[in-house]
């Protein structure tokens, strides 16, 4: 099996050049791997084509020296290396490696003179660590390194089977003939006490309780891992990962995996410390809720106004009364106009940076910052780099939310996301005002490893404020007044959390 999974690393290397008529192109994306960002010309842009991230890989194969041969009568690639030989033909979801076939999500096919191949595939056969950022467009490659001792999590997938050997009386065991999978699992959070699943697509989970009740396991079929789950959260070699939680003391971790590949199943357990209620969440709107608490979720109404939201968490002590620097930043802009199709990310994000900067204006102690103040594009490293160099105290990042075009599922509602652990007070108190300002549903708080979020030296959280493909989100988001309130919510989540 290392055998095969290095010849589909040859063919995830694989670029051709030949003039041909490719895919509509996109918008400015971006590449970056093992942590450095990538030049990439305009023809060879990331592209989203029947829900999959399609990614050029001529950058990849040059850093790592490969060896391809192109016939242009045929239209196929022949890649060596050390003996090994891939052949692979262009809009043919069929390869072949030493001889045997190996099928394609997607069929690589040519934009200008470059070929584009699956994300996914990259993630899923060659071990690399993948992800997808829709908020920068920005596709994230870390390269597989050789194991130094340790073990994987207990949820493990072979190579020819995939079972679940921590979770015993389990019937996971299949072959990987084929994949099934109509949905994804695009994130995993565990927040006030209840698992949250973000889906895209509609499944119905299978949950049940284990091993004496100390373990509740949730079964997604036909779901495999979505692109964007990768740059959230880790995925080993065998498919899978786990979550520590340090927070709840009944809850001591929890695990995923890639736990049947025919059909395509993903399994979360949540390892308990001894028996726990829950009750399931299920609207098919991208989102399935466990909740440990024994109480059902549910959507507050769409408020008018932002009411007065009870404190529930102390404020950090701030040790002084000396200015707070506060760092707004309207997502995108300039040459990178964000997600949307009839109206642009940009375009909500400056007004309602603007609205927030105007009323902490009016805050004593609180000087502001804005990354940008017009349509203008700064990089991510400009944005966390300013936030740095003025030794800021908080950053906000303001952001709208979509999915690709085509997909089956259409989510609706608010979420907030954090890196590190000293931003998630920051995160769940200012997203408790944010979620009542929209009166969307509340998708809660979130964590994932976005640049500006990771690379900035204080409590950073971005907020996306609702789901511009879906068609009532972006029109309340449109609105003066929905921005009014977004404005006045964010102040008063930095008011409490700073104890004013």
């Amino acid at each position: 099996m290392k055998k095969f999974g290095f010849l589909a690393l040859l063919l995830l290397l694989l670029v051709l050049v030949h003039p041909g008529t490719g895919y509509a192109g996109s918008a400015e994306t971006h590449i970056n791997l093992d942590g450095n960002d990538l030049k990439i010309s305009k023809e060879a842009q990331v592209q989203i084509v029947n829900g999959s991230v399609m990614v050029p890989l001529r950058l990849v194969t040059e850093q790592l020296g490969y060896t391809v041969k192109w016939d242009n009568v045929t239209k196929t690639a022949t890649i060596e290396q050390k003996g090994t030989t891939l052949k692979l033909i262009v809009n043919n979801a069929m390869a072949e490696a030493s001889g045997k076939q190996v099928k394609l999500d997607n069929p690589p096919f040519l934009s200008g003179n470059t070929t584009l191949v699956p994300l996914r595939f990259v993630g899923e056969q060659t071990g690399t660590t993948v992800g997808w950022d829709n908020v920068t467009k920005t596709v994230y490659l870390t390269s597989p390194v050789p194991e130094i001792g340790g073990s994987e999590p207990e949820i493990t997938v072979p190579d020819t089977s995939v079972t679940a050997p921590s979770d015993n009386g389990s019937n996971g065991n299949t072959t990987t003939d084929g994949n099934t999978s109509t949905a994804a699992v695009t994130n995993l959070s565990f927040i006030d006490n209840k698992l949250i699943i973000a889906m895209n697509g509609s499944v119905t989970p299978n949950v049940f309780t284990m091993t004496d009740k100390d373990r509740i396991v949730v079964d997604l079929p036909n779901t495999s891992f979505g692109d964007s789950f990768h740059q959230n959260l880790s995925v080993g070699k065998n498919q899978s990962g786990q979550l520590t939680i340090t927070e709840y003391p009944n809850v001591s971790t929890i695990r995923y995996s890639l736990f049947s590949s025919s059909p395509s199943t993903i399994r979360i357990v949540i390892d308990l410390n001894s028996a726990n209620n829950y009750s399931v969440t299920n609207a098919n709107d991208g989102l399935i809720i466990v909740d440990l608490n024994g109480t059902s979720t549910s959507t507050p109404p769409p408020a008018t106004t932002v009411p007065e939201v009870p404190v529930t968490t102390p404020p950090p002590s701030t040790g002084n009364t000396d200015k707070k620097i506060i760092v707004i930043d309207a997502g995108h802009g300039g040459k990178d106009p964000g997600t949307g199709s009839n109206r642009k990310e940009k375009d909500f994000t400056l007004p309602t940076a603007l609205k927030i900067a105007e009323l902490l204006k009016k805050e004593p102690n609180i000087e502001v910052v804005l990354t940008r103040s017009d349509d203008t594009y700064p990089t991510l490293q400009d944005r966390s780099n300013l936030a740095n160099k003025v030794k800021a105290d908080l950053f906000i990042s303001v952001h709208a939310n979509s999915i690709p075009v085509g997909s089956k599922s259409n989510p609706s509602g608010t979420e907030t996301y954090y890196t590190r652990k000293d931003s998630l007070l920051f995160a769940q108190t200012v997203h408790k005002y944010l979620t009542v300002a929209t009166g969307l549903q509340d998708r809660g708080v979130r964590q994932a490893n976005y640049h500006v979020t990771r690379e900035t030296k204080m409590p950073a959280i971005l907020l996306e404020c609702g789901y511009l493909s879906n068609t009532k989100d972006e029109a309340l988001l449109f609105t003066v007044d929905v921005q009014n309130r977004i404005a006045e919510a964010v102040v008063l989540g930095i008011k409490e959390y700073l104890g004013r």
